[in-house]
């Protein structure tokens, strides 16, 4: 009787941690979805470019219009999620992806290529706040850094698989544009379909309750400004890739295929995904210190391929880009979700995208104009300069306070 009782006890453990497993990767296919949007435009960049005759500053500016969207969801996102639910605040965030897709379906002027990507930028920062937040949530307590990991792959994977996506499409499809956005509102649909059954759950305030700025608890600082030392330089490089590498293809090294260019998006994600998986059981510090090195590797390539007009070496720049960011971005939300307390856990979501994101578009933005000014090559080579020197200062960071943590 008691082996039997035993048995029945294992069986439902065993049931309990497959239905965790997935609930947990269910959930992080929200993330996916809307990630995947974020990206999609970057293999049609050219096309827009050239029926609509716009620089590559203005190229520069249209891509962090997302940014600025995403940065302003972001001070409101995490924290209106904490209190009143990560399904409250997911809603609507995937209404502003589907608006998106009708704007870049039918985008006939600069105007409103930069209304679509304002509102990918506000639905990217409510999953990056809520979804992700929800992600780590379904993990519960046993299984934090299990569920910190699909947050993080599905992020990238997301944003790998967009691009490729639409590149395939703009390859084979004389008229790529609505296609590609009929395929992404399916994909938000399914989206949808998943946050529908996540829990309403609401966490209870004491006294007055008001948005402010995000913020972490004081003792959790640390961790945040360790996260954001290395996951700044790698997404500003991934960035630079999604905006500024077909127009580098096309008009430098003479590569003018929509596929390469979503590809190599594509590849850079990949990488950033596989990555997690291989290192997931490497400590944070040693997740942040693999990180600084790649995207200093990562910035090396980028100017040797300017100066040897060599798309190959291009490509190897995007993929330790990606794998750069990966190791930043899995070490920032394992202190996450290792330190933070539930109830502030999307919010601190928010500070770490907010001190990457906001790097990530002011230095593709001054690259974009400097390139218009001067050259291709001399852009992209002070561009890597600086998130070089960036990536260094962030490894001499993480060596001095680690342990202080």
């Amino acid at each position: 009787m008691i082996d039997h009782a035993k048995k029945a006890g294992l069986s439902q453990t065993s049931e309990g941690t497959r239905v965790s497993t997935r609930r947990i990767w269910s959930t992080a296919w929200i993330v996916t979805a809307v990630f995947m949007l974020s990206n999609s435009a970057t293999p049609l960049y050219v096309q827009w470019q050239t029926a609509l005759g716009f620089t590559n500053g203005t190229l520069t500016v249209i891509f962090a219009a997302y940014i600025a969207g995403l940065l302003g969801s972001l001070l409101a996102a995490g924290q209106l999620s904490d209190r009143f639910g990560r399904k409250a605040v997911l809603y609507p965030g995937l209404l502003a992806a589907v608006a998106a897709c009708a704007l870049f379906a039918s985008a006939e002027s600069v105007g409103m290529l930069l209304a679509a990507r304002l509102l990918t930028g506000i639905a990217v920062g409510v999953i990056v706040s809520a979804g992700m937040a929800a992600v780590v949530d379904s993990g519960g307590h046993s299984k934090r850094q299990l569920a910190s990991l699909a947050a993080s792959v599905a992020m990238v994977l997301g944003a790998g698989l967009g691009p490729l996506l639409a590149g395939m499409m703009a390859q084979f499809l004389a008229y790529p544009v609505v296609p590609v956005y009929s395929a992404q509102l399916i994909i938000l649909a399914t989206a949808f379909l998943v946050a529908s059954r996540l829990p309403s759950r609401r966490h209870p305030t004491h006294g007055e309750w008001k948005l402010r700025f995000p913020s972490v608890p004081k003792h959790n600082r640390l961790h945040l400004a360790m996260g954001i030392s290395v996951f700044a330089p790698g997404i500003t490089s991934t960035s630079f890739v999604l905006s500024l590498g077909p127009p580098l293809l096309s008009k430098l090294l003479h590569v003018t295929s929509p596929l390469v260019a979503g590809g190599t998006a594509c590849i850079m994600f990949l990488a950033a995904t596989g990555i997690q998986f291989v290192v997931k059981r490497f400590s944070v510090r040693t997740l942040f210190l693999m990180g600084s090195a790649v995207i200093l590797l990562s910035m090396s390539c980028l100017v040797s391929a300017v100066m040897l007009s060599a798309p190959a070496i291009l490509v190897i720049a995007a993929v330790f880009a990606g794998v750069g960011q990966g190791l930043g971005q899995l070490g920032g939300l394992t202190l996450i979700s290792l330190h933070v307390p539930e109830h502030r856990r999307a919010e601190a979501n928010a500070v770490l995208n907010i001190g990457g994101y906001v790097p990530a578009a002011l230095l593709p933005i001054g690259t974009g104009f400097l390139i218009d000014m001067t050259s291709i090559s001399l852009g992209a080579s002070l561009f890597a300069a600086v998130i070089a020197a960036a990536s260094v200062a962030g490894a001499v960071f993480v060596t001095l306070k680690f342990n202080k943590r």
